[in-house]
């Protein structure tokens, strides 16, 4: 759009009649309260034959997701463009990296390389937070 004044006046586009407010931003970590201590474990339950996920933040560059995994469920051989770190919140999952199991118990981390294959099993029922950091 070309504003042009109709008169030898100095036009401000910045105090016109045209200006939007500004959108509140939005927020970087959801899904969670904010100023108050929490167990991540108590952001997602234990459900029978299922995977339950809470997705606290997401852009291009930045996934973070908790996860409750039931005895027995787990996630087929995938991979991702970015690292991903796995943190074990409760009790003992399996993760397959490049065909190699590790057993990896509550209070444990273990990172899976980019673009390199792995999977998810849950021997027993199991929560863990999922940090993937792609490229920028």
């Amino acid at each position: 759009m070309n504003l042009k004044p109709t008169s030898n006046s100095t036009f401000n586009v910045e105090r016109s009649t045209f200006d939007v407010p500004p959108k509140a931003p939005r927020p970087m970590i959801k899904n969670m309260p904010k100023g108050e201590t929490i167990n991540l474990c108590d952001l997602v339950d234990y459900q029978p034959g299922q995977v339950i996920s809470r997705t606290l933040a997401q852009n291009k560059h930045l996934n973070l997701t908790v996860f409750a995994f039931a005895q027995g469920e787990g996630l087929s051989t995938h991979h991702s463009t970015g690292d991903a770190m796995v943190q074990v919140l409760d009790g003992t999952g399996t993760l397959t990296i490049d065909g190699e199991p590790h057993t990896v118990p509550a209070g444990q981390t273990i990172v899976l390389p980019a673009n390199v294959p792995h999977a998810v099993d849950a021997p027993e029922d199991f929560k863990m937070l999922l940090t993937v950091v792609k490229p920028v």
